[in-house]
């Protein structure tokens, strides 16, 4: 399988992301643009509870519920994505293009990769009785602190 190196990707600043969701019939509000940035300024992919606690510190009237609003209409209109591992906890990533990641088996955690796959090789995978519509590629391994501590 060769890989392609990843394209250069950058989200979209303050201004397009609020003109963008504006264009959508929604509104920029205080508490979705502090979500925003905080997705921003992350590398890794937090979960709504992570996000939660470091938009708190700067909106201390904050809830839990308001994250979950925030990020459920940032995906819905296109500005972050869902990632879903069967029974853990979802996670959120600003990034919406097409790339890999790595996953920590230790801690969970998951980031971004350099590389994606040559996308060819998915028409070459035959499942009896099921239809492949998209496809996901993830490392999984330690990640520095769970190799060093196990």
């Amino acid at each position: 399988m060769k890989a392609e190196p990843r394209r250069t990707w950058h989200p979209p600043a303050r201004e397009d992301a609020r003109a963008w969701i504006k264009g959508k019939g929604r509104r920029l509000t205080p508490h979705r643009e502090a979500v925003y940035e905080y997705l921003k300024g992350v590398r890794h992919h937090p979960t709504a509870e992570e996000i939660y606690v470091a938009v708190k510190q700067q909106i201390p009237r904050l809830s839990l519920a308001t994250i979950y609003n925030a990020l459920e209409l940032l995906v819905t209109v296109g500005l972050a994505s869902k990632i879903t591992f069967g029974n853990a906890s979802t996670r959120y990533d600003i990034r919406t293009d097409v790339h890999s990641h790595t996953r920590c088996l230790g801690c969970g955690r998951l980031e971004d990769v350099d590389v994606i796959p040559d996308q060819r090789w998915i028409g070459q995978i035959r499942v009896s009785g099921f239809r492949v519509a998209d496809f996901r590629f993830e490392l999984l391994g330690r990640c520095a602190r769970c190799s060093s501590s196990a």
